[in-house]
């Protein structure tokens, strides 16, 4: 990707982060409940992820301001849980497991497709924003392996050629 395509792409994401006025209500309304909470901070930024959809640094600043705190210290729990995320995700977060019984079954061709198909790479989300894509180590179910989650859905035994036909009942 070229240096001006890059540019493009962080000056459209951070056009993207602006608060509307009614999630600054919901996201003062968090702030207010636990503001004076000792260690709060945690459910403070789940429930301001669900309002907003992930904590892009404009909401992690507004509730480091609400909580009177540093915004280092947002930020490095918000980077610290896997559960936090600081950019977009897609209407549907499509998970391969690359756990060692996944791997030996081949998880890594079934990630290979999702890739091609979806035309993005882990991390990232498509440009309809249907679809985020994330690689995890062990989803807990080695004995589904391979093994891929779509939202709260898990698919055991899943083939590279047919994992496509999984991820088109979500459109």
């Amino acid at each position: 990707m070229s240096n001006e395509a890059v540019v493009q792409e962080e000056t459209a994401i951070a056009a993207a982060d602006v608060i509307s006025p009614e999630q600054y209500k919901k996201i003062d309304a968090i702030i207010e409940k636990y503001k004076d909470k000792p260690g709060s901070l945690i459910p403070v930024l789940q429930q301001a992820q669900d309002v907003y959809g992930y904590l892009p640094h404009i909401v992690q600043r507004y509730i480091a301001k609400g909580m009177k705190m540093s915004p280092s210290v947002v930020f490095g729990v918000a980077t610290f849980y896997s559960f936090f995320t600081l950019v977009p995700r897609g209407k549907h977060v499509v998970r391969v497991c690359l756990g060692t019984a996944c791997y030996v079954k081949r998880s890594e061709e079934i990630l290979d497709k999702l890739k091609a198909e979806l035309d993005i790479e882990v991390g990232e989300i498509t440009r309809d924003k249907k679809y985020s894509l994330e690689a995890v180590r062990c989803l807990g179910a080695c004995g589904l392996a391979p093994v891929v989650v779509i939202g709260q859905d898990t698919y055991g035994d899943v083939a590279a050629t047919k994992v496509m036909d999984i991820v088109r009942k979500y459109e």
